[in-house]
C-alpha cells in the first residue's frame, strides 16, 4: 500500500508534529470526506511507501529523514510556481522553495522529487507569455534536482470558481479559462522548456491536452517509488477522478486545512476556516482534523 500526504492538506508544512507522533504510533483515523465511517490507516504495516505533497518541507525535514531510516522510501511532489503574493498569499518566497527542492534532491537523489507547476492560472496579472518566462526562469533554477514536471491547467471546479470569483473582486484581478487549443499551444511550449533543462513534462488528470511530448502524470507512481526503493513496488492503477493515472493509495490528509490562502485551491472552502481548523488540531490525536472539525 502507498500512503499519500496529502493531496487534501500540506501534511509537511502545517502537521508535521502530528504526522511524526502517527508514524511512530504506527497508524493514524481519518475522516471520509463523502460520508461513511472514519477509516483506520496502518502506517507501517504493510506500507511500501509514501507520496508527500508540499510547498514548504523545511519543517518536515527531521520526520523526513526518520521515514527513511524505517526503511520506508517516498517520493515528495513540491509544488513551485512563483506566482504573485495576490494569488498565494501564504506561500513561502521562491527562492526558499527552489533551494529545499535542490537539498531533497541532494539528500535523497533526483528520482525522489518532482516539481509541481501546478496549477496554470492565466490572470491579467499572469498571462501566457509570463507563464512563459516564469516557467523559463524556474526550470533554469531547478535543472539537475528533478527530472519531471507536472503541470494542469486550473479547472474551474464549483468551489475553485466561486473562490477564485471572490478573490478577484476582493484583489482587483480578473481571470480565464482558456480554451483547449490554446492551452495544448501552452503546453508544448513549457514542455519545450523542460526537456531544455532535463526534465519530462506531464499532464495531471487532463488527457484531452495530452500529446507526443507531454504525457499523462502518475503523481502516486509505484514505478517512481521502486527506482527510489531500489525494489519492485507494485500496485494498481486506481485514479481519483476520471483520466487519473496515479497508482491506488490511501490519503490520509484531510479538506479546509491548508492555511496558505491559493486562491485557485480545490481542497480548501475558505482561508478562514483552515486557520481555525489548525488552531484545533491536536498533534497528539489519533485524526488529523477530527470528525468535528477538530
Amino acid at each position: 500500500m502507498i500512503v499519500s500526504a496529502s493531496y487534501r492538506t500540506d501534511v509537511p508544512a502545517f502537521y508535521g508534529p502530528w504526522f511524526r507522533n502517527r508514524f511512530r504510533a504506527g497508524f493514524c483515523r481519518v475522516v471520509n470526506p463523502y460520508g461513511g465511517p472514519p477509516a483506520r490507516i496502518d502506517l507501517k504495516e504493510g506500507v511500501d511507501g509514501y507520496v508527500f505533497w508540499t510547498r514548504h518541507a523545511a519543517p518536515f525535514l527531521p520526520v523526513l529523514a526518520e521515514v527513511r531510516r524505517a526503511g520506508f522510501p517516498f517520493v515528495v511532489q513540491y509544488t513551485v510556481t512563483g506566482y504573485p503574493r495576490m494569488l498565494e498569499e501564504g506561500v513561502v518566497e521562491t527562492a526558499a522553495s527552489v533551494a529545499l527542492v535542490r537539498r531533497l534532491s541532494a539528500d535523497y537523489g533526483g528520482r525522489a522529487v518532482v516539481w509541481r507547476y501546478d496549477p496554470i492560472l492565466l490572470t491579467d496579472q499572469t498571462p501566457a507569455e509570463w507563464h512563459v518566462r516564469n516557467f523559463s526562469g524556474l526550470a533554469g533554477r531547478l535543472a539537475g534536482a528533478v527530472d519531471e514536471v507536472v503541470v494542469s491547467f486550473v479547472q474551474p471546479y464549483r468551489k475553485t470558481a466561486r473562490n477564485l470569483a471572490s478573490a478577484a473582486r476582493i484583489r482587483n484581478f480578473s481571470w480565464r479559462d482558456p480554451p483547449a487549443e490554446e492551452k495544448r499551444q501552452a503546453v508544448a511550449r513549457l514542455a519545450a522548456i523542460a526537456g531544455d533543462h532535463g526534465m519530462t513534462l506531464s499532464l495531471c488528470t487532463q488527457p484531452e491536452l495530452e500529446s507526443a511530448t507531454a504525457r499523462g502524470a502518475r503523481c502516486i507512481d509505484a514505478g517512481r517509488l521502486s527506482d527510489v526503493a531500489g525494489r519492485p513496488i507494485g500496485a494498481r492503477t486506481k485514479g481519483n477522478r476520471p483520466g487519473c493515472l496515479c497508482a491506488e493509495s490511501r490519503d490520509i490528509g484531510a479538506y479546509d486545512s491548508c492555511p496558505q490562502g491559493c486562491v485557485y485551491c480545490y481542497a480548501v472552502t475558505s482561508r478562514s476556516r483552515a486557520k481555525e481548523r489548525l488552531r484545533r488540531h491536536d498533534p497528539d490525536g489519533e485524526f488529523l482534523i477530527g470528525p468535528g472539525g477538530e
